[in-house]
């Protein structure tokens, strides 16, 4: 069963003038359709100006289509009356995790969007306790956010949208302010709920490392989808990305530059680990 489902989806931005004419309209999502199934790990990328964060954004209804329709969960996110139930479905993390995080202690600001929706005081603090397990924070509970690493306050802003168990997480450019251990962290909590907590993922990345574990992998340019597919049959189009301002993995990009100096590696090689193997048995058949 579809999580997300968009059909025809377009939305325009309107630059305005000096005098507050419109001077300019930009269509940044031109023509989306989508699907993403329950339960999937979906990544979506693009250069910036690409329209992946407004796409992102029409995910959980902070948006809505100027033409064109989204349903989440089955609800069209343009019927007013479903918006609350649509972003519980779906609940959104963003690039700062300082703007989502409100509370002065770990466990109060992970408790703050249950109390919201009138959970009880006891059922609470239960999800508060599982929420900081998923994302292994369970140690800074009482711990201050502004004492907490890039990556940790990170993880507590996905805790706090995990408390109020929503179906589907939509993370925007989650580690685009975190150094490369940061980010690490931050991944390994993405991933970690998808597979144990079969809650559905859809993460907005230029970070070409982190979608190497995505069951699918959407590409936009100029507000449209223009590639999409495993990461293996992503990966493999080195030079399409390329085209599209788009990096690929490191490890990807040195299989192609070895299989274009000569060496015969196959296409779409996601990690160091499958390199080193294609490498060992190159040697052996020699």
């Amino acid at each position: 069963m579809n999580m997300i489902e968009a059909s025809r989806v377009v939305y325009e931005y309107a630059h305005y003038d000096e005098d507050g004419n419109i001077d300019e309209i930009k269509r940044a999502v031109d023509g989306v359709d989508l699907d993403i199934q329950k339960g999937d790990f979906v990544a979506i990328l693009g250069h910036n100006g690409s329209g992946k964060s407004t796409l992102a954004k029409h995910l959980n209804a902070i948006l809505t289509p100027r033409e064109g329709t989204v349903w989440v969960d089955g609800k069209d996110t343009k019927d007013e009356g479903k918006i609350w139930e649509i972003r519980q479905s779906a609940g959104m993390v963003f690039q700062n995790p300082d703007n989502q995080i409100i509370g002065t202690i770990v466990e109060e600001d992970v408790g703050f969007g249950p109390e919201n929706m009138g959970v009880p005081t006891k059922e609470i603090w239960e999800r508060v306790e599982e929420s900081l397990k998923a994302v292994n924070m369970v140690k800074y509970r009482h711990h201050s956010p502004n004492k907490l690493s890039g990556g940790q306050k990170q993880r507590v802003a996905i805790a706090g949208v995990v408390a109020m168990h929503p179906q589907c997480i939509v993370l925007d450019e989650p580690t685009a302010m975190l150094d490369p251990n940061g980010r690490k962290e931050v991944i390994r909590a993405v991933r970690a709920l998808n597979q144990v907590e079969d809650i559905t993922v859809v993460l907005i990345t230029h970070y070409m490392e982190e979608v190497i574990y995505a069951d699918k992998v959407i590409v936009m340019d100029e507000g449209k989808i223009i590639m999409q597919g495993t990461p293996r049959e992503i990966f493999s189009q080195v030079e399409k990305l390329k085209s599209c301002r788009l990096d690929v993995p490191q490890a990807t990009l040195l299989a192609y530059e070895l299989k274009q100096a000569g060496l015969k590696l196959p296409d779409g090689i996601l990690t160091r680990e499958e390199l080193v193997e294609e490498l060992c048995r190159l040697k052996q058949n020699t």
